[in-house]
């Protein structure tokens, strides 16, 4: 909607950034923002779905807008729901709170709870759509990928020297980066729903795979852990701990995998295996972002940070888009789109 008052672009992007707190913690639900304003124009609620199961952003701005709410506007990240699931329809919710008008940025592409924007039509309420739609799908671009792909969106995140080492010639690789950028890695985790590992990973480094603090104790919800391929897991083996819940995936289609975790609801999956699984699903097609670490060290010899790409010339080159550049201590971490995408 490119000719929206500046008071409504003011407005939704407020609920933009009221989304934005919901990251890592709605899974598998999107994150939503929605700010209420009164007759007058002025704000008398506002609210973020906080996590699944509880009341989405609309019900949570309704309840601090309370009668406030009558004859106002609601701006909403995501077209309200037309479906009944843990909780009720918030078009419904709406509708009784006695709302005039509702703005809102992103038609929601869920088939199943798609439909609010229309019933709100039919109450005789002014529905806008499209207010910094672009925005909007940026903050909940791994939800609205999930949905429209019918697969999770992956993460390939790894680490390397400036040579582009993972490891040692002794299969080593601790530590590699900082403790600024590790902890910022447990960050990273923290907003995902599940994290990958092929089952070399697993023989060779026995990683636990959970987020941590700062005394490698477990905090906040722990993603799935994946481990990926046909080799027996030792039953001493740290990802099979009672940290987590652990799936095992024997297979080595990336696409397979990607289904059966689609299955499970999965919606952003964190790959971390070594470079044969990140070969695997780089040639596949299917990593739609990368999270490089970067330290000012050189190895000169060991494993390289991906397996073989299937290129015989320069013109085989992979390019992708750089999206973001941030200093963690003394390392740097490259965020990486392929060109054409988000």
């Amino acid at each position: 909607m490119n000719n929206a008052s500046p008071i409504d672009v003011a407005w939704m992007r407020r609920a933009i950034e009221l989304a934005a707190r919901g990251i890592g913690s709605t899974h598998p639900n999107p994150v939503v923002g929605c700010v209420i304003t009164g007759r007058d124009g002025h704000p008398v609620g506002e609210g973020y779905h906080e996590v699944a199961g509880g009341p989405h952003a609309e019900v949570n701005a309704l309840r601090m807008a309370g009668e406030r709410a009558r004859g106002g506007t609601a701006y909403v990240t995501l077209e309200p729901c037309n479906h009944t699931g843990r909780t009720g329809p918030c078009a419904d919710a709406l509708i009784e709170a006695g709302v005039s008008r509702v703005v809102y940025a992103v038609p929601d592409p869920n088939a199943q709870a798609a439909g609010g924007g229309e019933k709100l039509r039919t109450k005789d309420i002014q529905v806008e759509q499209g207010v910094l739609q672009d925005e909007a799908e940026q903050v909940n671009y791994v939800w609205l990928h999930s949905v429209r792909t019918g697969r999770p969106f992956v993460t390939w995140k790894f680490a390397t020297t400036l040579d582009g080492r993972s490891a040692a010639p002794d299969r080593s690789s601790k530590w590699i980066t900082g403790t600024a950028a590790r902890a910022d890695v447990h960050r990273k985790r923290a907003e995902c729903d599940a994290i990958a590992v092929g089952t070399q990973t697993v023989l060779v480094d026995d990683p636990e795979l959970t987020v941590r603090d700062a005394n490698d104790q477990p905090v906040g919800r722990q993603p799935l852990r994946v481990v990926v391929g046909d080799r027996p897991i030792p039953a001493t083996a740290r990802v099979r701990n009672d940290r987590a819940e652990t799936l095992l995936l024997p297979t080595h289609d990336p696409a397979e995998v990607l289904r059966q975790l689609d299955d499970h609801q999965i919606r952003h999956l964190w790959l971390e295996g070594g470079p044969t699984l990140a070969a695997a699903f780089l040639r596949a097609g299917l990593v739609d972002q990368i999270v490089a670490y970067v330290a000012p060290a050189l190895l000169g010899s060991g494993f390289s940070a991906v397996g073989d790409l299937g290129a015989e010339s320069i013109d085989h080159l992979r390019r992708f888009h750089l999206a973001d550049v941030t200093r963690l201590g003394d390392d740097v971490r490259l965020t990486l789109t392929p060109l054409g995408g988000k």
